[in-house]
């Protein structure tokens, strides 16, 4: 029996149809040049603020930065943000990468709690018992990965608020904003331009698009006027230091947001198709349930503890091929939370939910 992996978030790994074409503009013969610009070519940059633009957010093409991922965009705002030995408060339960990445900046991540009553909250009361004197930022993932979790309205203000009084920028991660799972919940469709002293908005190609081999990513700036040309000024220093994003990427890239929709499309109908299956297949089952989320290539199984996580994981590996997530994870502080992604191939997926459901207890 073939190992069914409902771990996998790389969309390159998952059949999606990516058009031939995209290749084509990687072929600009001006990419044999080297004339960099710190923040990315303005061509590209515009591009970018495009996408803000659609949203509502009036950001200019000078308030972007490029960057070679996501992950490079944290360690640039944690640069410019902290010294050695500062904190970063952080959402938990969260994707585990940002503990690596602060303390490879040797900032401390200090995790606030996202709470769940039937959805997720933040827990403003922890919230506020985090910040200290070495707090320099607030971060927020808009989806949340993996509980899939958006900042409401209402906390928006919240944040805000904190924001103004406390003097700490926001860091609001972005990159699976283009994957909500209904377009009337009236969440806020970016936190780009949404009022605060200074707000960095984060996004990527690797899931605005599925590309992650491309390795494109922004940061957008926006607040008020003093505190984002300060914060421009001296990203572009530290951008300057790494000149890290290729330019054939950036020089395709205007041409490949024509083709962001159609990628985009294939997968939502594929996240909307999996979580659906899932949601029958639980329906009435009583030793298992998903947990409610906004959006996000991820689902949140809350299972019985009749063994700890690890247990669960080995078993479903051992006996039913099946490879999925502990909660642990992604510092779930709960027992019995399994995380699995719905990005595989609905064949795929189908059968890994009937592996996983095959192996729960018998409830009566």
């Amino acid at each position: 029996m073939d190992v069914l992996d409902l771990t996998e978030s790389n969309p390159t790994r998952c059949g999606f149809l990516y058009p031939k074409q995209l290749l084509d503009p990687l072929r600009d013969p001006s990419a044999l040049s080297y004339d960099p610009d710190p923040k990315g070519l303005l061509c590209a940059r515009e591009a970018v603020a495009s996408v803000y633009q659609a949203k509502g957010a009036q950001i200019h093409p000078e308030e972007i930065v490029l960057t070679a991922s996501t992950s490079e965009a944290y360690g640039f705002l944690f640069r410019l943000l902290c010294n050695s030995g500062d904190q970063v408060a952080v959402p938990s339960p969260s994707y585990p990468l940002f503990d690596y990445l602060a303390r490879l900046s040797d900032v401390e991540p200090v995790s606030y709690p996202l709470l769940y009553d039937g959805r997720w909250h933040i827990s403003f009361e922890a919230l506020f018992k985090k910040i200290t004197p070495r707090t320099k930022a607030l971060v927020t993932v808009h989806p949340n990965n993996p509980t899939g979790s958006c900042v409401t309205k209402e906390e928006l203000s919240a944040l805000l608020r904190i924001s103004r009084e406390r003097g700490l920028p926001i860091i609001s991660d972005e990159v699976f904003a283009e994957y909500l799972y209904a377009a009337d919940f009236g969440l806020p469709r970016t936190l780009a331009g949404a009022g605060g002293p200074l707000i960095f908005s984060l996004g990527g190609l690797s899931k605005f698009m599925g590309l992650p081999q491309m390795k494109l990513g922004w940061i957008a700036v926006s607040g008020q006027e003093e505190s984002v040309r300060l914060a421009l000024e001296r990203l572009e220093v530290i951008a300057d230091t790494a000149l890290s994003v290729n330019r054939p990427a950036q020089l395709a890239l205007p041409i490949w947001m024509a083709f962001a929709g159609e990628l985009q499309t294939q997968i939502r109908r594929r996240l909307s198709a999996n979580r659906r299956f899932l949601m029958e297949r639980l329906a009435g089952e009583t030793a298992a349930r998903c947990l409610h989320a906004d959006g996000g290539w991820s689902a949140v199984l809350c299972v019985p503890a009749v063994q700890d996580e690890e247990g669960w994981v080995v078993d479903l590996l051992e006996k039913e091929h099946l490879l999925i997530h502990p909660g642990y994870f992604f510092d779930f502080q709960e027992t019995g939370i399994l995380v699995i992604s719905l990005l595989a191939p609905p064949e795929r997926f189908q059968s890994g939910v009937d592996r996983l459901l095959r192996h729960l207890p018998v409830v009566k």
